[in-house]
């Protein structure tokens, strides 16, 4: 197409350059008439045209060898795609064929295999059929020789097996009593050696300050004349006070101190700072001591909150009920003989987790019974019981887990214990307690209660010998046999148990254990 397109222009060019010539040759013609001239533009003309033939030959011939040039050009393309279509497709083939053969070869192997296969499972038939005939064989001939022996020997299978039993019980029973008796003790030796070292490791790797905590509020007065603006005319201040708070004040000659007294820490601790802000303000007044009251009891309980979620974040105990967290921060004010329930709470957390770290058992189950193993006394002073029993109805209205509720009720003996993390429990809280230090008591006052505790059993009708032990938490009780029956014996403890509640003071509660021995001795003669 593009050849045939030069063709046209050469031919257009021709046409245009003879016609121009034409033209031009016609007009001067006419103007200056005919003459030599126009002869010879005439002759020119001939000669333009055919010129212009000449080039629309070579023009046309130049087209037509460049045509057959491309069509060439074209006809080779055709052949050489078709060359590399047909190299492709044979190369395909071959390809497939590869395939085919070796899809046949595995067919022929696996066709192999399971010839193989099934021979193999008929000859394990076989050999399964022989092998249950040699079977019964076998057990036909043991029941034949059973069969004779018991004939010959006049016995059963039965009979001697007894027999045979017995003998060896009776030649070698010494001689496992002995191996039994050096295997315990050595397991004895072993596990309290192991024992002593997990506590003596959980004691070192745990080092805590105390500071004894004082059971009376003091609230220190700027001079003399602040004791009368705190009684307030005719007492009314005072009252105030008192009515609001829910705690005694004291004043008597102690100069410049006022004196809190309340079985309520908190109570105490709220009347403690409302006197310290009256103070502080200067303004002294039934209104103002209300507005100090409601102030001193918000900062207690932020202080409550904290000091819960506080204890929390340093032991690293997870899964507490937020209602559980407060009543955890309660512990901040409470005491025992001088050691603030809330820090020996954080102590008995950290050496459960240790000391079951050391015996691979679930250490964050261990430092939450340890931590909340006390959290009946946040309310054992305002509910009635023991805060064995008031921290059980928590932990079992909050969800605790089952090692928690048996850490929380068997760690002073009052239940047994179900697991390991409840003897781990009552340790720690052992250990804790009886840090040098952590604990503060007169001497004197507490070989008083242990031997008031002894009088006391020891006094009882049919009471043989008295002991009190675990510092006066338990008081075990030996009676006389041919005095006091076994039925007797409930009787005899609840009796002794009441008049201890009347008689004596003492912390948490008393464990009393009646003990009979009945013995009799005979002589040979």
């Amino acid at each position: 197409m593009e050849v045939i397109g030069i063709e046209f222009l050469y031919i257009a060019i021709g046409l245009i350059v003879g016609a121009a010539i034409s033209v031009w040759l016609t007009v001067n013609y006419y103007r200056k008439g005919l003459s030599k001239e126009s002869i010879r533009l005439a002759e020119q003309k001939k000669q333009t045209e055919a010129q212009a033939e000449r080039l629309i030959g070579d023009a046309r011939k130049e087209g037509e060898e460049k045509k057959r040039e491309f069509l060439l050009e074209a006809r080779q393309e055709v052949l050489n795609v078709r060359s590399e279509i047909e190299r492709e497709v044979k190369a395909r083939r071959q390809e497939l064929q590869r395939d085919r053969n070796r899809l046949e070869q595995k067919e022929t192997s696996l066709d192999k295999k399971l010839n193989q296969i099934e021979e193999k499972e008929q000859r394990a038939e076989q050999k399964a059929r022989e092998l249950e005939m040699t079977e019964q064989s076998l057990l036909a001939l043991e029941q034949e020789k059973i069969q004779t022996l018991e004939r010959v020997s006049g016995l059963s299978v039965h009979d001697a097996q007894q027999q045979v039993l017995e003998e060896a019980r009776v030649a070698y029973h010494h001689d496992l009593a002995v191996m039994y008796r050096q295997m315990e003790e050595e397991t004895k030796a072993r596990a309290e050696d192991r024992s002593k070292e997990i506590v003596v490791s959980a004691i070192q790797r745990y080092a805590s300050d105390y500071v004894s905590d004082a059971t009376v509020t003091v609230v220190a007065l700027p001079n003399e004349e602040m004791k009368g603006r705190i009684i307030g005319r005719e007492g009314r201040n005072i009252r105030t006070i008192e009515t609001l708070t829910g705690v005694d004040l004291i004043i008597d000659d102690t100069p410049e101190a006022v004196i809190l007294s309340s079985f309520d820490p908190i109570r105490r601790e709220i009347a403690r700072l409302t006197i310290e802000k009256l103070v502080q303000d200067g303004r002294i007044h039934p209104a103002r001591i209300e507005e100090m009251v409601g102030k001193a009891t918000r900062e207690i309980e932020n202080s409550i909150r904290e000091a819960g979620e506080q204890a929390i974040f340093e032991t690293g105990v997870i899964g507490v009920h937020p209602e559980a967290v407060r009543l955890l921060g309660r512990l901040k004010y409470r005491t025992s003989y001088g050691q603030n329930v809330l820090q020996h709470a954080i102590e008995v957390s950290w050496l459960t987790g240790i000391m079951a770290a050391d015996l691979d058992l679930d250490v964050m189950t261990a430092k939450r019974a340890g931590l909340l193993h006390d959290i009946g006394k946040a309310i054992d002073f305002e509910v009635e019981g023991t805060h064995i029993s008031l921290g059980s109805e928590l932990a079992r209205k909050y969800k605790f887990d089952e090692a928690t509720i048996n850490a929380i009720e068997s760690h002073h003996g009052d239940v047994e214990p179900t697991g390991y993390i409840s003897f781990l429990v009552a340790a720690a809280d052992a250990i804790s307690a009886a840090r040098p230090g952590a604990r503060r008591e007169n001497i004197e006052t507490y070989i008083k209660r242990i031997e008031k505790l002894e009088e006391i059993a020891n006094s009882t009708a049919g009471v043989e010998k008295s002991f009190a032990i675990q510092a006066g938490r338990e008081i075990r009780v030996m009676v006389l046999p041919d005095q006091i029956s076994d039925e007797e014996l409930p009787l005899k403890a609840r009796e002794i148990a009441k008049q201890i509640e009347s008689e004596v003071n003492f912390p948490g509660q008393i464990k009393i254990s009646m003990i009979r021995e009945s013995r009799f001795v005979d002589y040979a003669k």
